[in-house]
């Protein structure tokens, strides 16, 4: 049987597979509803702190422990979880004869170490209340599903009214075994072939216990309204998703403005020929870079009567020379003091976002192309200082010469990233979501921490 490839993966990684995750949900969970996200530690964790960003709903670890047969540990005979709920499974202890010394006996270890990871992952903070709420148990993937089905159990012993289980991936006969313990079950792909969980994903490096608590800490609300221990407002820039009119000189151009609260850095997009702010695939990537603390403004170059003549979008000088303009424009909003700013460029925009950067005076921190034409920046090139990241299709094999000559050329820090299968518009399944997830990962290196 052949193995998977990092090519036939289907997630980025664990932050991207949560963003697709709460999307799915949106249509899962009521206007009415209370929500709680659980994550299951560790791998489920920073999916769930995803679903609980996008669904603006408080996330919590759902902590739970197997009570394993002494004599055959790996064969449960229950579970138990936080504020003391036990699930018992009274068919395996009449059919391993049990005694009651026996199994008080492990459910005191377990009640203990449940106890301990729970304190060890959430600090000082007391569990969120699941009573009369809808809980949504999140985890990373699913094989066996057993650690999934105790904590559907424990959720509902809990108090929740409704369970709601979401995975990225699952093998078919699990998802379906769950909806037994789960009011509704959510997952993306189930593929017959699952071999294993890590394999549907580009990045599945382990999760460690301070990542977990370090997430459950910066979703905690406190940790969203205030600035750390001294309880002191935040000075971060205020949030904001609004429509804008850029000045850019003789002319004002129309743009889509969107900045999380606090955000570490603005990413203008710079669209290719045929193209304009309104493009899928940019607005799909932007939504990742604000998933990660990052504000984005995509905005179109040309005016309408601009845009019908054709040397006008092959004129990569004046897209430039919009860009740099609309860059200045940007560092004079109030709110803007002080945020480094990014360029993301697709094809011919590529070429503007690169040569606007080797002007003087513009100062641009780090730049992303994708599937650009990087060659058409020409003696700009050598000139670029921002750290450039090239990601070209595998497939897209002259754009892919284009951008290693011109890599040669660059004297700045830069990379070339090859999405393996994929050509030029990366409309094959996963592409896509790579090119985001390597953009982000980009600009959260070069523009400061995510928000």
């Amino acid at each position: 049987m052949r193995g998977l490839g990092r090519g036939d993966a289907v997630f980025a990684d664990r932050q991207d597979a949560g963003l697709r995750l709460a999307e799915r949900l949106r249509g899962s969970v009521g206007a009415d509803e209370e929500v709680v996200v659980l994550g299951l530690p560790r791998g489920g964790v920073p999916v769930a702190f995803e679903v609980a960003r996008v669904l603006d709903a408080p996330l919590d670890v759902i902590v739970v422990r197997k009570l394993g047969v002494p004599f055959q540990p790996e064969l449960g005979f229950g579970a138990v979880g936080e504020g003391g709920v036990r699930v018992i499974n009274h068919d395996i202890v009449l059919l391993t004869e049990l005694t009651y010394a026996e199994t008080a006996e492990v459910e005191e270890y377990e009640r203990a170490e449940v106890l301990r990871r729970a304190r060890q992952l959430r600090g000082d903070r007391a569990p969120v209340d699941l009573t009369g709420r809808t809980a949504i148990v999140v985890d990373d993937g699913v094989a066996t599903g057993g650690t999934a089905r105790v904590a559907c159990q424990v959720a509902r012993a809990r108090g929740a009214s409704r369970v709601v289980l979401a995975v990225p991936v699952g093998s078919p006969e699990t998802i379906a075994s769950l909806r037994e313990v789960a009011d509704e079950v959510v997952c993306l792909r189930t593929p017959e072939r699952l071999l294993a969980v890590g394999v549907w994903y580009i990045d599945f490096s382990q999760t460690t216990d301070e990542q977990v608590a370090d997430l459950l800490r910066r979703a905690a609300p406190a940790a969203r309204e205030h600035d750390g221990s001294d309880g002191s407002a935040t000075s971060d820039p205020p949030g904001r998703d609004e429509e804008v009119l850029v000045d850019a000189g003789q002319v004002r151009l129309p743009g889509r403005l969107v900045v999380p609260d606090g955000a570490g850095g603005v990413v203008v997009f710079v669209h290719g020929s045929g193209s304009s702010r309104h493009s899928p695939r940019n607005r799909y990537v932007a939504g990742v870079l604000n998933g990660a603390g990052l504000g984005t403004l995509l905005f179109d170059l040309l005016t309408l009567e601009e845009g019908a003549d054709r040397g006008n979008v092959f004129d990569i000088g004046l897209l430039a020379e919009r860009l740099v303009r609309v860059t200045g424009w940007l560092g004079g909003q109030p709110w803007a003091a002080g945020l480094p700013v990014g360029y993301f460029g697709a094809s011919t925009g590529a070429a503007a976002a690169l040569w606007a950067a080797a002007e003087p005076g513009c100062e641009v921190a780090a730049v992303v192309s994708r599937g650009g034409r990087p060659d058409l920046a020409g003696s700009r090139l050598p000139e670029v200082r921002a750290a450039t990241l090239l990601i070209v299709g595998g497939a897209d094999g002259v754009v892919l010469d284009l951008n290693r000559a011109a890599q040669e050329r660059l004297r700045c820090e830069s990379l070339l990233q090859v999405v393996p299968g994929a050509t030029h518009l990366f409309e094959e399944p996963g592409a896509l979501e790579s090119v985001a997830a390597l953009a982000r990962d980009w600009f959260t290196g070069h523009l400061g921490p995510s928000a």
